[in-house]
């Protein structure tokens, strides 16, 4: 076998690929708040990389530091570059662990560079026979090009790769990777922060070094040369371009510890890589995993479990009893959908199981599941209770629910897969699901019975085992409370909304798509009038032809196959063509089309016109809930194209209401609270509008009629970036500033409200003596990495400790209040139904003649939630569809 070495510039494409991703910042967060946008692309690199290249040894080289040999040659080196963002530093501890899992070797040199390390072993990877293929963001190591060395440099993005060869580099820059060096000395490096010789661009540079060869010759020549401004400047900038050869050459010789034999690649730990995947929710990635038959097997010896297989036959012999422990088997997550697989049915020391669950609905199992005198140990309590819905029967009794009290006592315990999650709790002689029900899409039952009711009876046997210790752990955290007043309902009041859904009119949908249709279509007939030709509006590489060749618009960026026409370039040129804005609507109305149009068509349910979401009450560390199949919580609201969906959203009967009611900026007001600041806490009781209080605050303004609304604009975004953490990186993109501005607002905000940055260190301070960050009503958050030694993961689980509380103090407000509100509807026996919950908000579906009531009785309760010392409140509309009620 071919030997092949890969070698890639950690840092240089880490960069890359957070800018690559950058648009996508904010969705691409784990369940822990830590940003993934740049290790989800450096991922998509490596594995275009891995297939392309199946190297035999990898290694990716990183920078030790600040300081290496070159700034003791020249202090400003690399001088003028930006603070790396901290959205982007706070990624790569966890790369380097990625790297790690997947069985990739990293590697740092104290007072050197990355590309040393990567000119070194490239070097010796070609002198030992290996062919080498090199992997960077930039062009400095294009240099190492040789006949056994292939440069790959990251284009448009970090998925395509221009490969750079001696011929190539020879047909790119008119010289030889190692003259490339001689052509940047000439030049200067205005990223490394070092002069070259002034007026000498890469043109000059590049014909400079073809006629002399090196910048030694050219200067042993210098004199020969006619007088000219070029000579001047020449002789002017020799000290410069001699100390530039020095920087730009990449050492070759550098002491590096690491072996060819180190670097031997043999494959993930795919375990450990499954575990990185779930941690940071990548689900595309975890999907890989399973299809490709990659995930192992459990190697445990599985415990023989007791069992009784029940049949109709012998239904008359299940015991009675005050408690049992019930499990309902499904296939895959989507519950509402999802084929029955059997249940388990564990009564004191016996177990039942049986693959066919319309046994439920037979006495006596059907009186015991509906008899709220017997209590039931679960896991996944809402899944549990629409499982038998589905089946006609209504749940009662649900008394312990696994999944939460796991979730509660540890966040990151939270699969929803039994057998993996009670692996986490030292009971490992139970295999997953994936395992027994088999991989992929089309996963069936094994045919041996053995196995599947062996695997039921271990899940039975699974929650009742764990259930007094789980219990035990949360009353010793005083989370019992958390437990049962307010999580243990909340699953409760979302099963009944999962069960409620909200009415969809088909008919509202497809008039959108066909006015959407229309309006996509006038305004193509509209760029192909600005730009005098037809062409594909969905081809990238057409698009940039009539923008910046025949429009001549300003070049921002290329691509390997030619320009960039991204939403970000394209913003940057919307001022200066019509035709660019017009070509955003486009895209953004197609999205909304496709995304949205079609895709809420697909999912109503035929049986009753409805949309019937999933909530996710355990995958955020926070406690907020997530809405999925679909998504209701993210139907656009910034566009009017956007909110235009909400239209189709109605009431059950015609004449009925869709009734909102949000919370006006609840995790603000949880902030003033907490850090009791009094600036703060006078805003919010005197009832100002806290972004135009916040600032009057910071711009020293003596009064709130003062403030303008770029002011406002900008105070709003300082004060919701500091509950989660902004950086000034983060502040001077949303409000294109500069970072030393955006500093400067984050300094004044916290000099006027100076309780919060005494709460701030208390934060931290309290999480590193206890190990956690706590809410209000004592949700923890583990911060194992508040010690960590690295200072990008500290400071991150330092941020952590500060927004979670305010955070996770919000979703439990919002949880109280949902279950406050659907006992009042018991209590008065409403025929409204609480539907929706997207974030702060609350939808009901509210027939016309309730409608008075809800006025009155939604707000109350759901202000009167909690007791803050400063008050909640709620703002309510309504309409006749959820447009119309926002």
């Amino acid at each position: 076998m071919n030997k092949k070495l890969l070698l890639i510039d950690g840092n240089s494409v880490a960069f890359r690929a957070f800018f690559a991703m950058y648009q996508q910042l904010d969705k691409f967060k784990n369940p822990e708040g830590l940003h993934t946008n740049a290790l989800y692309a450096f991922k998509n690199m490596l594995d275009v990389v891995l297939k392309q290249e199946d190297p035999s040894h990898i290694l990716v080289a990183f920078d030790a530091g600040k300081t290496t040999f070159r700034t003791a040659m020249y202090k400003d080196y690399k001088g003028g570059r930006d603070k790396t963002p901290a959205e982007l530093s706070e990624q790569l501890p966890y790369l380097r662990e990625m790297l790690k899992d997947m069985g990739i070797k990293s590697y740092e040199l104290a007072n050197y560079e990355a590309d040393d390390i990567i000119g070194t072993m490239a070097k010796k990877g070609a002198e030992a026979g290996y062919e080498v293929a090199v992997v960077s963001g930039d062009k400095d190591l294009t240099q190492l090009a040789s006949d056994h060395v292939t440069v790959y440099v990251t284009k448009s993005g970090v998925t395509k790769l221009e490969a750079f060869t001696p011929d190539h580099m020879k047909e790119v820059n008119g010289v030889t990777p190692t003259e490339f060096i001689d052509m940047k000395a000439l030049m200067g490096d205005p990223s490394d922060n070092y002069p070259g010789v002034a007026k000498v661009g890469p043109k000059t540079a590049s014909k400079l070094i073809q006629e002399y060869g090196s910048v030694e010759n050219l200067y042993y020549h210098v004199d020969e040369m006619k007088k000219s401004k070029l000579k001047e400047n020449l002789i002017a900038g020799k000290d410069n371009a001699l100390l530039g050869k020095k920087l730009a050459t990449i050492k070759c010789d550098s002491p590096v510890e690491v072996t060819l034999d180190d670097l031997s690649y043999e494959g993930s730990n795919v375990d450990d890589l499954r575990r990185f995947y779930e941690k940071m929710n990548f689900r595309r990635f975890l999907a890989d995993l399973a299809q490709k038959g990659e995930l192992t097997e459990n190697k445990t010896e599985v415990k023989k479990q007791d069992y009784v297989v029940l049949s109709a036959d012998n239904l008359d012999q299940l015991p009675k009893a005050a408690e049992v422990t019930f499990y309902l088997a499904m296939f895959g997550d989507n519950y509402h959908l999802a084929d029955f697989a059997g249940f388990a049915l564990k009564i004191g020391g016996e177990t039942f199981v049986s693959r066919d669950v319309f046994l439920l609905q037979e006495s006596p199992l059907k009186e015991m599941l509906e008899d709220s005198a017997v209590q039931k140990n679960v896991f996944d309590l809402k899944r549990t209770t629409y499982g038998l819905y589905r089946l006609g029967i209504k749940a009662e009794g649900l008394s312990f629910d696994l999944l939460l009290a796991s979730y509660l006592v540890d966040n990151e315990k939270n699969s929803n897969d039994l057998g993996e999650l009670v692996q986490g709790y030292d009971y490992y002689d139970l295999k997953t699901d994936l395992e027994v029900y088999g991989k992929g899409k089309n996963a069936k039952i094994p045919a041996d019975d053995a196995v599947f009711f062996n695997h039921l009876a271990g899940k039975t046997a699974a929650i009742a085992a764990l259930k007094d210790s789980l219990l035990k752990q949360l009353k010793d955290h005083e989370q019992d409370d958390l437990y049962d007043s307010i999580e243990l309902p909340t699953a409760r009041v979302l099963a009944k909304m999962e069960m409620n859904g909200i009415k969809v009119q088909p008919s509202r949908l497809k008039e959108l798509e066909n006015d959407f249709a229309v309006r996509l279509k006038e305004l193509e007939e509209k760029i192909y009038k600005e730009a005098g030709e037809e062409f594909n509006l969905n081809s990238p590489k057409q698009l940039g032809v009539i923008l910046f060749e025949k429009l001549g618009l300003p070049v921002i960026k290329k691509t390997k196959t030619g320009y960039s026409t991204s939403v970000e370039v394209l913003n940057q040129l919307k001022e200066q063509s019509p035709v660019v804005s017009d070509i955003l609507e486009y895209r953004q109305i197609s999205k909304i089309q496709s995304t949205y149009v079609k895709g809420l068509l697909d999912v109503i349910d035929e049986r009753d016109g409805r949309i019937h979401t999933r909530y996710l009450q355990t995958l955020t560390a926070t406690g907020r809930l997530s809405s999925v199949d679909p998504n209701l919580q993210n139907i656009p609201t910034r566009t009017e194209e956007g909110k235009q969906i909400r239209k189709a959203f109605v009431p059950s009967s015609p004449d009925g209401y869709i009734y909102s009611c949000d919370y006006s900026q609840i995790e603000l007001r949880v902030l003033a609270h907490v850090s009791a600041d009094p600036n703060m806490q006078e805003a919010f009781k005197t009832g100002y509008d806290i972004h135009a209080h916040t600032a009057m605050k910071i711009f020293h303004l003596s009064s709130v009629d003062e403030v303008t609304s770029l002011q406002r604009r900008r105070a709003k975004a300082v004060n919701f970036g500091i509950v989660y953490g902004i950086s000034d990186y983060g502040l001077s993109k949303n409000l294109d500033i500069s970072r030393k501005q955006a500093k400067e607002f984050i300094n004044e905000y916290f000099d006027q409200y100076p309780g919060i940055q005494a709460y701030m260190d208390w934060a931290v301070k309290d999480a590193r003596e206890k190990g956690y960050a706590e809410t209000i009503m004592h949700r923890r958050r583990y911060l194992p990495d508040i010690h960590a030694k690295n200072f990008n993961v500290r400071s991150f689980a330092e941020r952590t400790a500060i927004n979670s509380p305010i955070q996770g103090s919000a979703a439990d407000i919002m949880k109280i209040a949902m279950i406050n509100m659907q006992k009042k509807l018991d209590e008065l026996g409403l025929k409204t139904k609480m539907v929706v919950q997207v974030h702060d908000e609350l939808i009901f579906d509210v027939p016309a003649d309730e409608l008075e009531t809800i006025q009155k009785i939604v707000p109350s309760v759901m202000q009167a939630a909690v007791k803050l010392d400063v008050p909640l409140v709620a703002d309510a509309s309504w309409g006749h569809d959820w447009y119309e009620a926002k």
